[in-house]
């Protein structure tokens, strides 16, 4: 844990301005509970002064420089929302090992709580595939934390554990569960994933919808997510209080999601 001032934050940097009309951006090394360091950017809302901060989990071999999540954020943040993105475990710069959507909750509590910490009193959550799963998984356990969500977004998100129904879903499967599979994500995709089995099995995403309520649920898909089919965001929304909004023509995650889809997801998250 860190002994300077920011308590439980090690702050490693912080840009400078580049110009007066160009907010700050800032860029902390985070510790979870479980003692990973997590790297994280703040960037505060260049629509106005807000009190929402929009925490946004990317999805399995993600991180938070890369070009989708950076524009995820440019969008959400003219939208009136300052943004805190942040690596997973086993992604980006971020220390530790991929669990594949387990103990990432407590990345994103970590991540949660640091936006508190920066002054906003309302953070709302917005995951992609694993960050959806992450998202609903973290709202359902950190209810009346200072990690809790006010408001939550599940984006291309899966329903249930196990999913191989998809020859996408069975690449993901070897990957994750086979050494070369493993090597692969470490030197092809740069995500180093753990090795050991879930044990026990977490929470999944379709048992913890029913635990958010009365948070605002946002569930949405993509008709054409070559992951994961339509039946996963109808179970998420039939398993509790959730709006759903099903895309037509988008495929899977923030790769697919353009900037007409961000802008409403912003507005959402903002008021809901």
């Amino acid at each position: 844990m860190s002994s300077e001032a920011e308590g439980r934050f090690h702050i490693l940097d912080v840009s400078s301005l580049t110009s007066v009309h160009r907010p700050m951006t800032r860029r902390a090394m985070l510790r979870t509970d479980d003692g990973v360091r997590i790297e994280a950017v703040y960037e505060p809302s260049r629509a106005s002064v807000t009190d929402t901060a929009v925490v946004l989990a990317h999805g399995f071999t993600g991180s938070a420089d890369r070009p989708a999540v950076r524009r995820a954020a440019r969008v959400l943040a003219e939208r009136g929302a300052a943004v805190v993105t942040f690596s997973f475990r086993g992604h980006g710069r971020s220390g530790g090992r991929s669990t594949v959507g387990d103990r990432e909750v407590l990345d994103l509590s970590a991540a949660v709580r640091w936006a508190r910490e920066l002054g906003h009193a309302r953070v709302a959550t917005l995951g992609f595939s694993m960050g959806g799963s992450v998202v609903l998984r973290q709202a359902a356990l950190e209810h009346g934390t200072a990690g809790r969500a006010d408001a939550v977004a599940a984006v291309s998100a899966p329903a249930r554990w196990y999913y191989r129904g998809t020859a996408p879903m069975r690449r993901v499967h070897w990957v994750v569960t086979r050494p070369a599979g493993r090597l692969v994500g470490r030197y092809g995709f740069g995500t180093r994933i753990d090795s050991r089995a879930w044990d026990p099995v977490p929470l999944s995403p379709v048992e913890a919808v029913p635990l958010i309520a009365p948070t605002p649920l946002l569930i949405v898909h993509g008709d054409r997510d070559a992951y994961f089919p339509l039946d996963h965001p109808r179970m998420l929304a039939a398993a509790g209080d959730a709006e759903l909004w099903l895309e037509r023509g988008m495929g899977h995650a923030e790769n697919a999601a353009d900037e007409e889809l961000l802008a409403r997801l912003g507005d959402w998250l903002t008021r809901a």
